[in-house]
């Protein structure tokens, strides 16, 4: 799992009924792209994160 700053973690609900969680990574603390990110959840909330495998980046569009 790769990721800059501007990504988005899409954390996947794990039981029926339970919502995705965005958040956008503004720190990237892992070498090359790799975890831990640090994010910050729509509510403002920020946490240290290590995404497991009900995770997913979706990378920022870059304007050229």
């Amino acid at each position: 799992m790769r990721a800059i700053k501007g990504d988005q973690l899409i954390q996947h609900g794990r039981v029926v009924g339970e919502h995705d969680k965005v958040a956008e990574i503004v720190e990237v603390m892992g070498q090359e792209g790799a975890p831990p990110y640090r994010v910050r959840f729509e509510d403002g909330h920020e946490a240290v994160c290590s995404p497991g495998p009900d995770s997913e980046i979706r990378h920022r569009e870059i304007q050229l």
